[in-house]
């Protein structure tokens, strides 16, 4: 398969690099950082790059900027249901229809009921929030500011809240061929199976890369990076920080 033209610039035009955007990109819900942006720039010339969160691309917008669609050439919100390459919109799917209203009712009166008696030392706002591709619970509430974040997940490693709730959902619901997804500090995403972010290759596939590159840094079981970290369509590279991100690009890319 050739290369598209519109990639037929670049050193690499054969190889993409994706990546997870929280912990990857950026420190947790932060914005992007300029020495990021340049790493970017610089990587973008050699090769295809993306993003792909799970996030709906408002938040993406706000992390990593308003020229975001621009900046990557793809770009793949809520694990790639909503798909742009080169700033153009591919196909999208939807949770709702897959799931049905009155499931969804079922699935949503199940988590406010949960929600509402679990003990914890703080509640914002945002518990439940509905996607396009998926849904997102959040124990604290997404509104939290970056200290409550952070308070929150030392919290929950040592109360495992987080993995308590997604094992009362997998019981309950063991009927409905659903993932469970726990992901960045606060929060995990509810999701039909194979729509985690593996989901977004199938919008690359076309394209005809030889090497597909994904770093991320939730790649443990149970991570909402881990799927595509273990896939064997890509090259897995797992970090902790933005850091991380910028030191393997710098050397495996000779930035």
């Amino acid at each position: 398969m050739s290369t598209p033209t519109e990639f037929q610039y670049k050193e690499k035009p054969d190889t993409l690099v994706l990546f997870d955007v929280d912990g990857t990109l950026t420190p947790a819900r932060l914005t992007i950082s300029d020495e990021m942006k340049k790493t970017l720039e610089k990587l973008r010339q050699k090769v295809c790059i993306g993003f792909v969160g799970g996030s709906d691309l408002s938040k993406q917008v706000e992390q990593l900027g308003p020229t975001v669609l621009a900046d990557f050439d793809y770009s793949f919100s809520e694990n790639g249901l909503t798909a742009y390459r080169l700033g153009v919109e591919q196909a999208s799917q939807s949770f709702i229809n897959w799931i049905g209203e009155e499931e969804y009712n079922k699935l949503a009166k199940f988590i406010l009921r949960y929600l509402s008696e679990m003990e914890l030392p703080k509640r914002r706002g945002t518990f439940l929030e509905f996607r396009n591709g998926m849904i997102n619970v959040s124990p604290i509430g997404r509104n939290a500011s970056t200290d409550e974040r952070n308070e929150f997940e030392a919290f929950d490693k040592v109360h495992q809240v987080r993995a308590k709730f997604v094992d009362a959902l997998k019981k309950e619901f063991s009927h409905l061929a659903l993932t469970f997804s726990i992901g960045g500090q606060i929060s995990f995403d509810v999701f039909p199976t194979g729509w985690d972010k593996t989901y977004c290759l199938q919008h690359v596939a076309k394209d005809g890369f030889k090497d597909i590159h994904f770093f991320g840094d939730k790649t443990f079981v149970g991570g909402n990076d881990y799927e595509i970290f273990t896939d064997d369509r890509t090259i897995g590279h797992s970090v902790t920080r933005p850091e991380d991100t910028i030191k393997i690009l710098t050397e495996l890319f000779d930035l």
